[in-house]
């Protein structure tokens, strides 16, 4: 009996100065191995790319009686047609095949026709109205009336008056029309996977709020 007694008192010793070693009971050293990943967790998401600053570069319409500020990852290109005065590319999302397009252009006709025939390229796999369901709005920026629209649907993609148009599943599109008093309507038009647009929401929205009227 007393040899035991001793190893006993002898282990719970051990146990005593191994957690005083330790710096706290086992609870206590998980309630510090939790507060790490929160951190991580915190950490992880301060750095999620939607919250991360764009970097932009200016253009100019009208020749230079307005200005945008693009967003440096949209790469400039060729535009597909004379009428459209500047033209990007947009990175492609993970899990998307293909990359987003963004025209500027000028160009006639009422804003409601135009948003009409911006909502009649998109079809709701459910069937139903798109004009419902599209998302419309009207604002100021710098004292010019800017109307912004956002639809999501299948895309019926027509590259010319008399092609074929390709439809494209699951495609949104976020396009905007800037009026101006003496330069006629200026129409933005930004299309693709809908992925894709939704990680750029962010630095088209940058882009709409840095119009500046000369």
């Amino acid at each position: 009996m007393r040899t035991t007694l001793f190893v006993w008192t002898l282990n719970t010793t051990a146990c005593v100065a191994l957690t005083v070693a330790l710096g706290g009971d086992v609870a206590h050293a998980d309630e510090l191995d939790t507060s790490k990943d929160n951190a991580a967790s915190k950490s992880a998401e301060a750095a999620k790319p939607e919250d991360a600053e764009i970097e932009t570069r200016g253009i100019e319409l009208a020749e230079g009686a307005l200005s945008l500020q693009i967003s440096e990852a949209w790469k400039t290109v060729q535009p597909r047609v004379r009428i459209i005065e500047h033209e990007f590319a947009v990175p492609t999302a993970e899990g998307d095949d293909e990359p987003g397009r963004v025209t500027v252009m000028v160009a006639g006709g009422s804003v409601e026709a135009n948003v009409d025939r911006w909502l009649g390229q998109f079809e709701l796999p459910e069937g139903g109205n798109v004009k419902e369901k599209a998302k419309i709005e009207e604002k100021k920026i710098d004292d010019l009336n800017v109307h912004r629209v956002d639809v999501t649907g299948t895309y019926k993609d027509q590259r010319g008056p008399f092609a074929p148009a390709v439809t494209r599943p699951d495609y949104r599109m976020l396009a905007a029309i800037i009026q101006t008093p003496q330069h006629g309507n200026y129409f933005i038009k930004f299309y693709g996977p809908k992925e894709t647009v939704g990680e750029q929401e962010k630095a088209f929205d940058t882009m709409l709020e840095s119009l500046k009227a000369k």
